[in-house]
């Protein structure tokens, strides 16, 4: 899916940095919003999800999920 506005939200959460991305996602994940997620859809937030899921697997051991 291309969407600028999920492009662009990922693209500033990403900006925050591994760790913070995590839990964001959690965040996310549990219904809360952050200021870059609160003007989309949830449909969109579950797209950022996604995104920012798909981008933290590239880090593997460097930047593993939480516990």
């Amino acid at each position: 899916m291309h969407n600028p506005r999920v492009e662009h939200a990922v693209e500033a959460l990403c900006h925050r940095g591994c760790r913070a991305v995590w839990e964001i996602i959690d965040h996310l994940e549990h219904g809360g919003a952050v200021p870059e997620t609160v003007h989309l859809t949830g449909t969109e937030v579950g797209a950022v999800v996604s995104e920012l899921r798909a981008i933290m697997a590239v880090y593997g051991d460097s930047c593993p999920a939480p516990d």
